[in-house]
């Protein structure tokens, strides 16, 4: 089984809340604390719930969500 590395970027995020609002899984939600830029960015409240259809990716304005497969070495 594939396992991923999910990241938002803080930085870029200006907390719209779209990635939030198209999650099926209700995985996201938006921060009470603000970041470097004064926004309140998205983050992964549920990550054990993340189906990683990257939904979210797709829908970032900023392109601030990213999920990449991690791949294992062979020992």
């Amino acid at each position: 089984m594939a396992s991923y590395n999910y990241h938002i970027d803080e930085k870029r995020c200006k907390g719209c809340g779209l990635c939030v609002s198209i999650c099926p899984k209700s995985v996201l939600d938006v921060s009470r604390e603000v970041n470097a830029n004064g926004y309140f960015p998205a983050y992964q409240a549920r990550p054990e719930d993340c189906v990683t259809c990257a939904m979210c990716c797709t829908m970032c304005p900023d392109v601030a969500i990213t999920i990449n497969e991690i791949i294992e070495q062979a020992a």
